[in-house]
């Protein structure tokens, strides 16, 4: 996996190519006008990250924030990291239609949507996917799922 040095979102995206800046960018704008108030857009992990504010969620498990979505430019592939479709379940399962109705191909590990272009995704569900859960409603699904 390709990890940015960069510490801020200005950083990381002046590292990339211009190409893959622009594919990064789209979906960025996508992500910024869709995220529900509340999440902070930060470097973590290696990319950029929209997190849950130690101010609403102080003790998360591993002492980082609880991370809501990430977005990265990888080696090979561009990378989204939607933490709230982790496990599948009901959202799995309404993204996979998603991409079916748009006549894409899913790639997704457990949380980790994979794509080549910005033309793999339908960024219609991914604006819907990123608007699903607030920053509270995330915690409560995060702790569900802890509890499983």
């Amino acid at each position: 996996m390709f990890k940015s040095k960069a510490t801020t979102v200005k950083e990381y995206l002046d590292n990339l190519p211009e190409d893959r800046r622009a594919v990064v960018a789209a979906v960025r704008k996508v992500i910024r006008r869709h995220l529900p108030k509340g999440y902070q857009e930060v470097i973590n992990w290696g990319m950029i990250s929209y997190e849950v504010p130690f101010k609403l969620y102080p003790d998360p498990p591993n002492g980082q924030p609880l991370s809501y979505l990430g977005l990265a430019a990888q080696k090979n592939h561009f990378a989204l990291y939607a933490m709230c479709v982790c496990g599948g379940g009901q959202r799995g399962d309404w993204l996979k239609k998603e991409f079916a109705k748009a006549g894409k191909k899913l790639d997704m590990g457990k949380a980790c949507i994979r794509f080549k272009r910005l033309d793999d995704l339908p960024l219609g569900a991914i604006a819907k996917l990123v608007a699903v859960a607030t920053p509270e409603q995330f915690i409560e699904f995060f702790e569900a799922a802890r509890k499983k």
